[in-house]
């Protein structure tokens, strides 16, 4: 069942939203070659207790529970990835994917950075990524279903030359981080059972994740950490995004 949201509900939404932005700023503003994906982590918990929010992402269940309030993925690693006493360096591809809950209420975000300067497959890899996002969230405004925003996007990372991870899509969110619907970046046969009409209290964390080459990715010993088949680089953006009368409002840019 879609849990469509109140406009009050969206703005309590919100409010995580911009914590999340804050994490990411925070981020932005700490990476650089030297520092350790544990460090960022850190971070990023340190100012969660400090707004009085609760991280989404430690104690997940798994084989292992989730240790850390950030995925922190580098290079070829795509999601997922556990943060510790990794340092970084110059060239690498960053991925950090946070949420908080606040009142109650989810935000969820991701964001890919580069470590100084990176390839120009890691740049124009993080450009299409970006763009994907963004395409997203217009086109969320113009459809009727999602299967058309996902046929989008997905043509326009292949146009590119880069491949649509299939194995791990996009969700619903509200009070808890992953709710209904599933939300591809592609169009499949079995996705197209689960097609779902846009419309206004749809609440969903939109995440398209590129790979530079295949779209076949594993997961690592550690029983989190997704990397791609062919050690290619990856990127991933997230925004939390609510529809609603007025269009599609980002709730995880900081507004």
């Amino acid at each position: 069942m879609i849990s469509l949201k109140r406009p009050s509900e969206i703005e309590a939404m919100r409010a995580a939203g911009r914590i999340v932005a804050e994490a990411h700023a925070l981020v932005k503003g700490l990476i650089r070659p030297g520092i350790t994906t544990g460090e960022l982590d850190r971070a990023v918990e340190d100012l969660f207790v400090q707004r009085g929010a609760q991280p989404l992402f430690k104690g997940v269940p798994g084989k292992v529970p989730f240790p850390a309030v950030c995925c922190i993925s580098v290079n070829d690693e795509v999601v997922h990835g556990i943060p510790g006493d990794r340092v970084l360096c110059e060239g690498d591809l960053v991925k950090v994917d946070t949420g908080c809950r606040l009142d109650g209420w989810c935000g969820d975000s991701a964001w890919s950075y580069p470590v100084g300067e990176v390839s120009p497959v890691c740049q124009r890899l993080m450009e299409v990524g970006q763009k994907n996002l963004e395409l997203a969230i217009a086109e969320m405004g113009r459809k009727r279903r999602w299967s058309e925003v996902a046929r989008l996007m997905e043509a326009e990372v292949r146009q590119a030359g880069f491949s649509v991870v299939e194995q791990f899509v996009g969700h619903g969110i509200g009070r808890r981080m992953h709710e209904d619907p599933q939300v591809p970046n592609f169009v499949g046969r079995d996705w197209l059972r689960q097609d779902f009409e846009i419309v206004p209290g749809l609440v969903l964390a939109i995440e398209p994740m590129v790979n530079a080459g295949t779209k076949e990715v594993k997961i690592l010993a550690d029983h989190w950490t997704v990397a791609t088949r062919d050690k290619l680089p990856s990127v991933h953006f997230e925004h939390t995004v609510a529809m609603t009368e007025r269009g599609p409002q980002v709730l995880t840019d900081g507004t």
